[in-house]
């Protein structure tokens, strides 16, 4: 049986994931945060308490568990919070990622076996891209603490695929789902707007409307993670629908499901909330992901923003 270990289980991608390994007969252990209270991991999932920002720790609990597959989804995953907390933001994001690419390495030595490495990487890492779309080509400039300790992860897989690991990392644009924490602008938007459709006054309280993202949903890049690891060799895949829309699009979205028409006088802008520096537009070419692990996006934009605003109308009872 194929043993798999997932960090940052308690997250959108995390759950998501560790349901499509479960399913498919895999056993999956996981990390849970020491001193925080149990994430809502799925029945079937062996937890273990610890910090991924322990290296040694982590260290000595891979090389107890030697699994065959090592998915590396811990992080912090606000580009806000980096800005508040760019130390720990390299620590967690970064230099844990390298810790555990290590650890996977020396459990493949110890064991003989071919272990396979996955991360969770992300488009900020091509920060302010000079082309449209990006792909595997494009350069990785971040324009900010997120992005840049997601940078320094992201290369270190090709430092260690060079080693002879079975490493990838996949570039995920922006991707979404119910399970999306409140803090983030896509379920604070389809919250709101649920909240509004209910009959709250609003109005929505917004940064950039103009921001230009490629937004997806995320069970689909939670099957190329998978993929990835199931491939032949390790690689880099940029994973993204290949249509960019403005948060403005996603309002819009939002309001149209909920039935509401009259929505631009329910918005405001507020300076504040305005990143110290914003991606104007983000947008991949999944080509490579298409061709070599036959994966494909399978929910569309509207469709995605609809499902969304349906879960969180359905919490409003």
């Amino acid at each position: 049986m194929t043993t798999a270990f997932i960090t940052g289980v308690g997250g959108q991608d995390g759950g998501y994931l560790a349901e499509l390994l479960l399913a498919r007969g895999v056993e999956v252990h996981a990390l849970v945060l020491a001193g925080e209270p149990t994430p809502d991991v799925p029945a079937g999932v062996r937890t273990h308490v610890g910090d991924v920002a322990d290296v040694d720790g982590t260290r000595a609990l891979l090389l107890d568990l030697a699994p065959d597959r090592v998915f590396n989804l811990a992080a912090i995953s606000s580009v806000a919070q980096s800005w508040a907390e760019p130390d720990r933001t390299a620590l967690v994001n970064g230099t844990a990622a390298v810790g555990l690419l290590e650890s996977a390495h020396r459990v493949a030595e110890r064991t003989g076996r071919d272990v396979r490495f996955v991360q969770a990487s992300s488009a900020e890492v091509f920060g302010q891209p000079p082309s449209s779309p990006q792909d595997e080509s494009t350069p990785v400039r971040p324009i900010n603490p997120y992005g840049a300790a997601k940078a320094y992860a992201h290369l270190m897989v090709a430092v260690y695929r060079g080693r002879g690991l079975h490493a990838s990392s996949l570039v995920l644009y922006n991707h979404e789902s119910p399970r999306r924490p409140t803090g983030f602008v896509t379920r604070k938007i389809t919250r709101a707007v649920a909240a509004i459709a209910a009959g709250a006054p609003g109005p929505l309280v917004l940064g950039n409307l103009d921001a230009r993202r490629d937004w997806g949903w995320a069970p689909d890049y939670v099957a190329a993670l998978a993929a990835a690891g199931d491939a032949a060799h390790g690689d880099d895949y940029v994973v993204a629908t290949g249509v960019a829309h403005s948060v403005r699009d996603f309002v819009a979205a939002a309001f149209a499901r909920a039935g509401v028409t009259d929505w631009e006088r329910l918005v405001e802008v507020d300076p504040a909330l305005v990143r110290p520096a914003d991606a104007t537009e983000l947008v991949g070419d999944a080509t490579k992901a298409r061709t070599a692990l036959g994966w494909t996006p399978t929910v569309d934009f509207a469709d995605l923003v609809g499902r969304m605003v349906d879960a969180d109308l359905g919490l409003l009872g």
